[in-house]
């Protein structure tokens, strides 16, 4: 059994998320992602956002002492969505799961929402072992496909 656990988000952190945000495997699975998950800069400029945005929740994942993940809660009260991300070398050994439910001790507010590409069936279990619901379905363009995807909508009740 993994020992999974949240902290606050270091800056020494950063570039070991960069690495995981930016495998292609990873990258394809997750579908919506950043236009370049690649382009550095760009991603420096997103997480100097988030950390810096208060009503955004995010946490470094740790699997027995080890950085393994992120995962946070962010958006405008009553559309707040669950984020996370975790190494692929850890997929299938109950990380996210255990660290989604981690994250949502730390913030108690329901409703929450999550989207997933429709055919991310790791991240469906994840959601759904975590209470969430399939609410709707969407489709979107998917950067790191380069085309439209289909997107499962989720929901955490109150």
């Amino acid at each position: 059994m993994v020992d999974v656990s949240l902290r606050p988000v270091r800056d020494a952190d950063l570039p070991l998320f960069f690495v995981w945000m930016s495998d292609p495997e990873s990258v394809r699975t997750a579908a919506f992602t950043s236009e370049d998950p690649a382009d550095r800069h760009a991603f420096d400029a997103h997480w100097t956002r988030v950390l810096a945005d208060p009503s955004v929740v995010m946490r470094t994942v740790l699997a027995d002492g080890a950085v393994v993940g992120s995962a946070g809660v962010y958006g405008a009260p009553g559309e707040r969505q669950v984020t996370y991300w975790i190494d692929r070398a850890r997929w299938g050994r109950g990380v996210a799961t255990a660290a989604l439910r981690a994250l949502l001790d730390v913030v108690p507010e329901r409703p929450l929402y999550a989207r997933a590409a429709a055919d991310n069936t790791g991240s469906r279990r994840v959601l759904e072992k975590c209470g969430f619901l399939v609410t709707g379905e969407d489709h979107g363009y998917a950067h790191a496909r380069g085309e439209e995807t289909a997107e499962l909508l989720f929901t955490l009740p109150g």
